[in-house]
């Protein structure tokens, strides 16, 4: 027999392993389901899901989520149980996420936090523990704190919120955050559209808590599931404010983050504004800053984009920071808009349906029918990102996502979106089931403007085919090897931009081999990445790059159609294949002295 000293520590000791042990196994059960590295951690890359939902990632961390809404129910939620779905249990500490600080969980709650984020695909239990009017540091440059002392001049607003099982804390302290940080006199009221939420506590506990809000709160209930596009048309239709602001249900705005949607709306009602959109992490909610000067527009597959200023729209910039800029394209999710314009350029297509798409459609009718797109770097409102979405898609995606990109394309894009069809067979096959008459005549009646149109005034940045430029294939003479993208394969995945590289050219005519000259020189391809070099010789070889369009000259070309070769218009050196041993793939600049590896072909594709 031990000693009773040795036998406690011995079962101590036991305690400890097994303690640790568990912690492992839950820790690894959470990585594996998130699929995306540790609770802080964001990988650097873009994800494409057969759900429909898109990822951006950028080296800062997530910039958006496209999919943001379509509505869940048990079956997407694993060992869910009736209670679990519609038990609300929120719980706030006072200090918890005070600040916008992560909410840290203790071990011992690990395995109910794993359980309770299958819910929403967020860490609910950390939401459920911050309390509704946590505080936010005020994230506006110091310049916007005093921009908008005339905001009583404003116009007032109706503040749209649709919402579907939606987790009461989120949707709650979406609605706090509004009337904590709205002023009084430009927030007409807030209107919550529930579509056909099952969850037992958004229905009678909903409505008892309503009258606590000091804001007039409308709730409408669609008895069934209309998808975001008709919800929202449902909520304007009901709102009474000047202007309409639409945001999701699981945002947080921050101090002033209103002013500024309506001072531009004031000046110009024509003008569609959108917020810069920070993070609400969804492991830890902790609320993360975002870059300010991203502007959005769309890639070849009207996936939209994300895209940060530089070359010329940089410098203009630069003598006023907190100054709203043009952007091409809106994500969709959070935007205000002068509601009698709203209506007179045709709201939402109601062709469409749940939604995706209906942003495009949007950003195309605005622009092209007489209105702009603004982002307003003073104001800031935080949205919880997620990792993967819990969300079915009613309908199917093809019946529905590639239904509305087919309305899109037929209505606004001309001959781009005879481009659209032809890269994408879903759509293509969608669209002969599109009626788009009533949206013709709108766009007649309201003297559109074309595509093209938009694409040289608006994104002259683009990266799209135009009858002015070339668009094919770059093949290379000696190898015999063309040209690629760097997404190909699984083997590229993780490296949206890198190193430059040839690989063997196939009979079909696939995206990634596909890249546009431009007469300035630029050789681009899609989601706007461009071949870049360095502009003087360093040490060691002077490798080529695909990097993100920069409008800078080490990113302009010439092709020679006599000798075929490929210059650097900085450098004039020409564009050769490595010899490196392990890196014969890649590209490399060097001195031209006529070999065949420094011969390129361009094979034009038809695009229409």
């Amino acid at each position: 027999m031990f000693p009773p000293k040795v036998r406690r520590s011995k079962r101590l000791l036991f305690t400890i392993i097994f303690l640790t042990l568990v912690l492992i196994i839950v820790w690894r059960i959470h990585i594996r389901t998130n699929r995306d590295g540790d609770f802080l951690s964001i990988p650097k890359k873009h994800i494409f899901r057969e759900s429909g939902q898109e990822e951006y990632m950028g080296k800062n961390g997530i910039k958006v989520i496209v999919g943001h809404y379509v509505g869940n129910s048990k079956r997407n939620v694993p060992n869910a149980t009736y209670d679990m779905l519609n038990k609300n249990n929120f719980d706030p500490r006072p200090e918890a996420g005070s600040m916008g600080n992560p909410v840290v969980v203790e071990p011992k709650d690990l395995l109910v936090m794993q359980q309770l984020f299958q819910i929403n695909r967020f860490n609910l239990l950390a939401s459920d523990r911050i309390p509704l009017n946590r505080t936010l540091p005020d994230v506006r440059r110091k310049k916007c704190r005093t921009k908008y002392d005339d905001y009583k001049t404003y116009p007032t607003t109706s503040v749209i919120i649709v919402f579907h099982n939606e987790a009461w804390s989120t949707l709650l302290r979406t609605v706090w955050s509004v009337v904590n940080r709205s002023p009084g006199e430009l927030l007409e009221e807030i209107v919550l559209v529930d579509d056909a939420s099952e969850r037992e506590y958004l229905r009678k506990p909903l409505e008892d808590y309503l009258p606590k809000i000091p804001v007039r709160t409308k709730l409408l209930r669609s008895q069934r599931r209309i998808g975001l596009i008709k919800a929202r048309l449902k909520g304007a239709a009901h709102a009474h404010g000047q202007v309409l602001t639409f945001l999701d249900a699981h945002c947080e705005c921050t101090t002033g983050w209103l002013e500024p949607l309506l001072s531009v709306i004031k000046r110009n009602p024509k003008t569609v504004v959108c917020p810069v959109i920070d993070i609400i992490h969804d492991d830890t909610f902790a609320y993360v800053k975002s870059f300010e000067l991203h502007w959005g527009a769309f890639n070849w597959n009207l996936q939209f984009r994300w895209f940060t200023l530089s070359g010329k729209q940089l410098d203009e910039r630069k003598l006023d920071t907190t100054q709203p800029f043009d952007t091409p394209a809106m994500a969709g999710g959070l935007f205000a808009v002068d509601k009698a314009v709203f209506f007179q350029i045709g709201s939402y297509d109601e062709g469409m349906d749940v939604w995706g798409g209906e942003n495009l459609e949007m950003s195309f009718r605005i622009w092209q029918c007489g209105g702009k797109i603004q982002i307003v770097p003073c104001s800031h409102v935080g949205h919880v990102f997620r990792k993967s979405s819990p969300y079915s898609f009613p309908g199917g995606i093809s019946n529905v996502l590639y239904s509305n990109l087919a309305r899109v394309a037929l209505v606004w894009m001309d001959d781009w979106g005879k481009f659209y069809f032809k890269l994408n067979d879903k759509a293509r096959t969608a669209k002969e089931r599109q009626n788009v008459t009533a949206r013709m005549e709108l766009k007649e009646r309201l003297h559109c403007k074309s595509f093209r149109w938009y694409l040289d005034t608006v994104w002259p940045q683009h990266f799209f085919p135009t009858n002015d430029r070339f668009f094919g294939k770059i093949r290379n003479l000696g190898k015999d090897l063309c040209l690629l993208r760097p997404l190909r394969s699984d083997k590229w995945i993780n490296q949206p931009m890198g190193v430059a590289k040839i690989d063997r050219c196939l009979e079909d005519d696939i995206e990634e081999e596909m890249f546009v000259m431009t007469q300035d020189g630029f050789i681009m391809t899609d989601d706007s990445v461009c071949l870049d070099a360095p502009e003087r010789d360093g040490l060691g070889p002077m490798k080529v790059r695909i990097l993100a369009c920069s409008g800078y000259s080490r990113q302009k070309w010439e092709h020679e159609k006599n000798s075929k070769q490929l210059r650097h218009v900085s450098n004039r050196k020409c564009l050769d294949v490595s010899k490196e041993k392990g890196h014969e793939a890649e590209l490399i600049l060097k001195d031209c002295d006529g070999s065949r590896t420094q011969q390129w072909e361009f094979h034009p594709i038809p695009w229409k």
